[in-house]
């Protein structure tokens, strides 16, 4: 079991009456509210981005055979992608990248009603996929690009060469991604004629609202208590590793 700390501004932290913690609460819930609706208004934002058609014919793994992009919306008008990192190379899918897909189970239901799919991709060959996905105990929909150019087009996965250089195009800047395969989701619409287009992608922080035991720590007094750690998520195991 990992040790408990006392976490930053919990240890010696302000104690009040009741009715003084509901008139803070409410004074706070002002703003919680004003955020609330700011998002409203980003979310908003976000869907009216100019949208780029989708040229190039990409062909998948999965378990149901070799699938098209188009095939993935599952009927739909409406595909999202989570770029999974998982290079063809490794014995492993990545454990922060899992630590996300621990809120995938049971979400594609739920999407389906809002006539969406949801699919997750890597570059792994497909039997990794699938023996990864046994062992973490998943039941997501997960496909393979390996054999497409699918990931490197939508600046999740990159040639050892931009690794090397430092300055790989990612997150849409230039930057020093460290590994050939980062994370990252991406969105597309199909229109009644069969036409698909890309309508957003985001990757790094920007994939944060994604995890949902994130913002459950964000609820509790210590936060994600991560500051102290050499970097953020050095304390994340796939979920079977962690020490009993």
């Amino acid at each position: 079991m990992a040790k408990s700390r006392a976490g930053k501004g919990v240890g010696k932290h302000r104690v009040v009456s009741h009715k003084a913690w509901i008139e803070a609460r409410r004074k706070f819930l002002a703003k919680e509210k004003k955020f609330t609706r700011l998002r409203d208004a980003l979310s908003r934002e976000r869907r009216a981005l100019p949208w780029e058609k989708v040229e190039k014919q990409y062909v998948f793994e999965g378990p149901e055979g070799r699938e098209t992009l188009p095939e993935l919306f599952d009927g739909r008008t409406q595909l999202i992608v989570y770029h999974f990192m998982f290079a063809p190379e490794w014995d492993e899918g990545c454990k922060h990248c899992s630590f996300w897909a621990d809120n995938f189970n049971g979400l594609g239901v739920h999407l389906n009603h809002r006539d969406a799919s949801f699919v997750a991709i890597s570059r792994a060959p497909l039997a990794k996929i699938e023996a990864f996905k046994r062992r973490m105990g998943w039941s997501f929909k997960w496909v393979s690009s390996g054999q497409n150019d699918f990931n490197y087009d939508y600046q999740a996965s990159f040639t050892p060469r931009e690794v090397e250089s430092g300055a790989a195009f990612y997150n849409y800047s230039k930057f020093d991604v460290g590994v050939t395969d980062r994370e990252g989701v991406s969105v597309f619409y199909r229109d009644p004629g069969g036409a698909v287009f890309h309508t957003y992608s985001s990757y790094a922080r920007g994939i944060d609202m994604l995890n949902t035991a994130y913002h459950y720590l964000d609820l509790a007094p210590k936060g994600r208590d991560e500051d102290g750690l050499e970097f953020t998520q050095a304390w994340v195991r796939h979920h079977d590793r962690y020490e009993l």
